[in-house]
């Protein structure tokens, strides 16, 4: 019998790491290996204080000691997913939470914010069809939105370098600036189905949208026969201080779309919708084969119940304010800050430098910042980050910007 030679298989070096995976992301230089409340550890033994939470997901931040016991029981029961033929009491559990805490009627739940937002498009698609004789299928986004990388949530975000290498893009979407009047005169064409806004603008520069602009908006929709979605993938499910930003503006949109912290760093998203709505949507117009399932549901429920507490959010919305202070006064010293804006634990930092040079200072200091722009800081901690916490952030942002 022929001997056959024995490979032995080397170790991947980090090039090879890097090589294995398709380049569509500009990594930090750290691999991340453990991480315990606001804090991340790199492979290089080096701690990080996280104001990312992973882009907004780990509002709980890390090493939770409660989602684990929810995922270790999720486990015990053999039933990691089982498609959306059948029910599930984790996945009931969860949409009777979502719909007992808000305006809506009924939840779809999918895999990412990305997946969201397309939902929504389909179900007020549906819905303008049924009410507007056939033709009510046109989608406004606002410019500085962001909403996903797929077709459709593409053509309904305001980034040209993202854009351009995809045209031609999803038709039936157009992006409008923020003002009333432009969205008015475009909303008067009978085939407009929605408009879609972020609350805050996350990736737009962290934009708050004020209460009146969105009421006067809320007004134009229902006076057209228009649906308004929020996108509340980054901004919702505690980040300004209240669960659902809309709860901040005394706005109520007909479509809420949530995901990034909704099960704790598992994938998932959701579409909340009005009656109204829901009534248009009729078996097989949408579907995901993991939405919702029984895992990812039960780890989810328990994050929601603990971002639910008035506790947590009145912590966020005051340790929030206070930060904004902090931040105010950085900028009143510090002529590299041009402006702040933001709420809860959610802020932007515009400055004179690109801001890609101040995010690398930052982390050889020990703290983990975002952009929101080429001259925009991000700031994302996590929802459980102390005042404390908070004030260290700002003395290693200062320091990064010296």
């Amino acid at each position: 019998m022929m001997t056959l030679p024995v490979i032995m298989a080397e170790t991947p070096s980090a090039q090879q790491k890097s090589e294995a995976l398709l380049p569509v992301y500009k990594r930090f230089p750290i691999e991340i290996v453990r991480g315990e409340g606001t804090r991340l550890f790199g492979a290089d033994g080096r701690s990080y204080l996280d104001f990312t939470s992973g882009i907004g997901v780990n509002a709980l931040g890390y090493a939770d000691a409660g989602i684990a016991e929810a995922a270790r029981g999720a486990l015990e029961s053999g039933v990691l997913h089982t498609s959306n033929l059948f029910h599930t009491a984790p996945g009931q559990a969860l949409a009777e939470a979502l719909v007992s805490r808000s305006f809506a009627s009924s939840v779809f739940f999918c895999n990412s914010g990305a997946e969201a937002n397309e939902g929504a498009f389909k179900f007020v698609r549906r819905w303008g069809r049924d009410v507007g004789g056939g033709d009510k299928h046109e989608i406004i986004a606002l410019r500085g939105g962001f909403h996903g990388r797929l077709f459709a949530t593409l053509a309904a975000t305001d980034r040209p370098q993202y854009r351009a290498p995809f045209r031609p893009l999803a038709g039936g979407i157009s992006i409008a600036e923020r003002d009333l009047g432009e969205l008015a005169r475009m909303m008067d064409r009978s085939t407009v189905a929605a408009v879609i806004v972020e609350p805050v603008q996350g990736e737009g520069g962290v934009r708050v949208l004020e209460p009146a602009f969105l009421s006067g908006l809320r007004d134009l929709t229902r006076e057209r026969n228009v649906a308004l979605i929020f996108d509340e993938v980054q901004c919702g499910l505690g980040r300004t201080g209240w669960l659902f930003a809309y709860e901040r503006t005394d706005v109520v949109p007909d479509v809420v779309t949530l995901a990034k912290p909704l099960a704790g760093g598992l994938p998932m998203g959701a579409i909340l919708v009005t009656p109204e709505i829901a009534a248009s949507v009729q078996p097989g117009d949408h579907g995901s084969t993991f939405g919702g399932g029984p895992f990812v549901a039960t780890v989810a429920k328990h994050v929601f119940d603990r971002l639910s507490d008035p506790a947590l959010l009145a912590r966020v919305r005051e340790n929030g304010a206070w930060l904004g202070e902090q931040l105010r006064a950085l900028a009143a010293r510090r002529e590299e800050v041009r402006a702040v804006r933001g709420v809860g634990y959610l802020w932007g930092i515009d400055v004179t430098r690109p801001a890609g040079e101040i995010v690398a200072r930052a982390r050889e200091a020990g703290l983990l910042i975002l952009t929101a722009g080429d001259y925009t800081l991000r700031l994302l901690p996590p929802l459980i980050t102390t005042r404390e916490e908070l004030a260290q952030g700002v003395e290693q942002i200062e320091r990064a910007l010296s």
